[in-house]
C-alpha cells in the first residue's frame, strides 16, 4: 500500500483531500497541530509542528512516505500576503523537502498559488505567463517551486506543483467573501462588498482537492493550474448567492471600495484537464447551492448548540 503524508490536513483544502486519498487506497498519515480539528476515521494523525526545527526529519526518519502532499502554510485571511511568517514557512518547506527525499520519498505535490504570476497577464498559462509576483506570500511560494524544480534534477524526485486560484465551499474561513455573503444572507443581515467586477477564476474546493489527488497519482511535472478555466466576474457571485437564498436585497454591492488588485485574472487549465484528465464536478450555480446548504446546516448545528447550552 503506497504511504502519502499530507501536511496542513485539517485546514480548507487537505480536510477534502483526505477521504478522496483513503477512496484511492492510499495508507494516509496526516500532519496538524491539533487533529481534533478534522477526526477522520483510518487515517493516522501526527501532532506535529512542521516550524519546529527538527520536526520534520524526526517525523520522515519514521513514517519514510513515498508520497508527500504538501499544503500546509500560513493563510490567515487579510494578513498572509505579506506576513514574516511566509518566510517561516519557506524554510520549514525546504527542511521538510530534504527530509523527504533522504527517507527515500519519490513523489511530491506542493500547493502553489496563482499569486505567483504576473497579474496583470489576464488569462495565466504554466508555460508563457511571466511569473512576477509582488507579495511576499507569492515571492515566498514560487521561491519554494524554484527551488523544488532545482533540486528534483539532482535527486531524481518526482514533483509537480499545483498552482490554486480562488476556491470557496465548506470550512471555508468565515471572514472570506463567499462565506461571509453567504452567512450573512442566510442570518438575514446585510453583505456589504465592494461593486464586484473584478473578474477572477472559482473553483469549489472538493474540485480543488480532488485535483491534487489527481495530480499526486500521476505523473506529470511542474507547475499546474488548479482552477476551473471559467473567467467570472465578482458580481455574477454575488448575484448566485442572493439569488440562491432568497435574498438579494441584503447584498450591498459598492458598500466597500474594491482593493487594488488587477481586474482580470484567470487560469488556462488545459494541462489539468488533458494532462492530469481532471475535468471538475461542480459549475458555479452547483457549488453555490452545496456551499449555502453546508453553511444552513452549519449555522443550525450551531444555534442548537447554543440554545441547549443556554437551557442547561
Amino acid at each position: 500500500m503506497n504511504r502519502v503524508l499530507v501536511t496542513g490536513a485539517s485546514g480548507f483544502v487537505g480536510r477534502q483531500c483526505l477521504p478522496l486519498l483513503l477512496e484511492q487506497g492510499y495508507e494516509v498519515h496526516s500532519l496538524c497541530r491539533d487533529p481534533g480539528r478534522c477526526p477522520i476515521s483510518d487515517v493516522s494523525w501526527h501532532r506535529n509542528d512542521l516550524l519546529q526545527p527538527g520536526c520534520a526529519g524526526e517525523l520522515l526518519r519514521q513514517l519514510r512516505p513515498q508520497y508527500l502532499l504538501h499544503l500546509a502554510w500560513y493563510a490567515v485571511p487579510g494578513k498572509f500576503w505579506e506576513a514574516r511568517e511566509n518566510l517561516e514557512w519557506l524554510r520549514a518547506s525546504l527542511e521538510l523537502l530534504a527530509a523527504f527525499t533522504d527517507n527515500g520519498g519519490c513523489r511530491l505535490v506542493a500547493a502553489g498559488t496563482c499569486a505567483e504570476y504576473d497579474w496583470n497577464a489576464g488569462e495565466c498559462s504554466e508555460d508563457t505567463t511571466p511569473l512576477l509576483p509582488t507579495t511576499l506570500y507569492g515571492t515566498s511560494k514560487h521561491a519554494l517551486e524554484r527551488i523544488v524544480h532545482s533540486y528534483k534534477a539532482q535527486s531524481g524526485l518526482s514533483s509537480a506543483w499545483g498552482r490554486i486560484f480562488f476556491l470557496y465551499g465548506p470550512y471555508e474561513h468565515p471572514s472570506r467573501l463567499v462565506a461571509y455573503v453567504v452567512q450573512s444572507l442566510l442570518k438575514g443581515e446585510p453583505a456589504f462588498c465592494s461593486d464586484g467586477l473584478q473578474v477572477r477564476d472559482f473553483m469549489h474546493v472538493n474540485d480543488v482537492a480532488s485535483a491534487f489527488v489527481s495530480l499526486l497519482a500521476s505523473e506529470v511535472q511542474g507547475p499546474v493550474n488548479i482552477a476551473s478555466g471559467n473567467p467570472v466576474s465578482v458580481r455574477q457571485v454575488l448575484d448566485e448567492i442572493g439569488q440562491q437564498t432568497g435574498r438579494p436585497d441584503l447584498v450591498r454591492r459598492g458598500a466597500r471600495p474594491a482593493r487594488p488588485e488587477p481586474a482580470r485574472i484567470w487560469a488556462d487549465v488545459r494541462r489539468l484537464q488533458e494532462e492530469v484528465g481532471c475535468l471538475p464536478r461542480y459549475d458555479l450555480p452547483g457549488g453555490i447551492r452545496q456551499t449555502i446548504e453546508w453553511w444552513r446546516h452549519s449555522l443550525d448545528r450551531d444555534q442548537c448548540l447554543t440554545s441547549g447550552a443556554a437551557g442547561q
